[in-house]
């Protein structure tokens, strides 16, 4: 049986100038609170430019869409591109869906 822990995970990696952050899992609780330090950090530039891949995403509580909401938040507050909250079928599209400053989507 898998620990609790065990249950979601986060890569990061860049494409370009863009940073992906690949989330799996459970995105709960205590998922958000193992990322909402790296989020943070990476949403603290001016025009932040990162895709959100929820692709291997299992689960979402409140707690997780509270995290995904404040990262939105942080992103169009220093005229960035966070994409999360539009669902592209790859990252390819993802990448090049929308200019920075733009709300942008999530990979389904």
């Amino acid at each position: 049986m898998l620990e609790k822990d065990q249950l979601f995970g986060v890569r990061e990696r860049s494409v370009g100038a863009t940073c992906v952050l690949e989330l799996s899992g459970e995105v709960d609780i205590l998922a958000a609170s193992r990322t909402v330090g790296r989020l943070d950090a990476l949403t603290s530039a001016h025009h932040p430019d990162l895709v959100l891949d929820l692709r291997a995403v299992t689960f979402i509580d409140c707690c997780g869409l509270s995290l995904l909401v404040r990262a939105r938040r942080r992103v169009l507050e220093r005229d960035g591109r966070l994409s999360v909250f539009v669902l592209h079928d790859d990252l390819v599209s993802a990448l090049a869906a929308a200019p920075p400053g733009a709300a942008g989507g999530a990979i389904a």
